[in-house]
């Protein structure tokens, strides 16, 4: 007995989708199909891949092949765009594409908007995930491309969205607010508050520009954390200015001093041939900065 694609391709669906009932309706066939194609892998491999618990996880031998796995399908659905392409069909296709919240949340509705407008026939779905993720969710096969934060690398065909300042954020009512810029060294006069899975490594490396020790006084996961905590008079933040939007009414933006950037990077893989698709909507966006 042989392995096959539809086998890897239950196995991806079911692991991200945290269940056999949930991964059948992406998938569009009945749950008994899931199940049987489940056990016909675990009968291969001889050992179970995923738990049978709510939320359902894959195993250790199912972690080792789920990235085998996912590399398979993404290059299937690659093969089969690249038919479609050859034979002058319009373009079709799934492609997955993963930001941060903060990008998701005010760069990625327009963007949707113009993939949509000019490519009808490719649907984009969208995976959110902290920007330390990022990266390990496009090179794992998890996503087909992602919008990167600060890419040490990047392959050829790969488009700079944006440079994005940061700036402080505090309530209207502090002293700070209204001023056009604040200073790194007057800020930290009050208690730090840092974004543990955002931007920490830009604002250490603020703070070794400054020469000032980092050392924030709270490190929380969630940002609707953090803008609670600050909103709270509990201390003051650094995030991205698209991160503006996210804002309640009782906290404001401020200008950080020195300058501190972020580069945004729409991109493909870096260790396999992209999705035909990536670079059609790299070309979209391509083209709407352009315009």
């Amino acid at each position: 007995m042989s392995i096959t694609l539809k086998q890897l391709t239950v196995l991806v669906a079911v692991v991200e989708h945290e269940g056999f009932g949930a991964a059948a309706s992406a998938l569009g066939v009945d749950q008994s199909s899931v199940s049987h194609s489940i056990a016909a892998l675990e009968k291969v491999a001889g050992a179970s891949l995923v738990t049978r618990a709510s939320p359902l996880r894959p195993t250790e031998l199912g972690r080792a092949l789920l990235p085998h796995a996912r590399t398979a399908v993404a290059s299937t659905r690659a093969i089969e765009s690249l038919v479609s392409a050859h034979q002058q069909q319009p373009p079709t296709g799934t492609v997955r594409v993963a930001a941060s919240p903060t990008v998701s949340h005010r760069m990625l509705p327009r963007m949707l908007k113009q993939w949509t407008a000019a490519l009808p026939g490719v649907e984009v779905r969208l995976f959110e995930g902290d920007d330390d993720e990022l990266d390990e969710c496009l090179s794992s096969g998890v996503v087909d491309c992602a919008i990167l934060i600060d890419p040490t690398t990047t392959p050829p065909g790969a488009l700079e969205l944006l440079r994005e300042r940061f700036c402080a954020v505090v309530r209207t009512d502090h002293p700070f607010s209204g001023l056009e810029e604040v200073g790194l060294p007057d800020l930290l006069d009050d208690p730090l508050l840092v974004s543990a899975g955002g931007c920490e490594p830009q604002i250490r490396d603020l703070h070794t520009r400054c020469g000032v020790r980092y050392e924030p006084a709270q490190r929380v996961r969630e940002i609707s954390t953090l803008l609670s905590m600050v909103e709270n008079d509990i201390g003051v933040a650094i995030m991205p200015s698209l991160a503006t939007t996210l804002l309640p009414d009782t906290l404001t933006m401020v200008d950080l001093t020195p300058e501190l950037h972020r580069r945004l990077v729409l991109t493909g893989p870096l260790d396999r041939p992209w999705h035909p698709q990536v670079a059609n909507l790299v070309s979209v966006a391509a083209a709407e900065q352009g315009g």
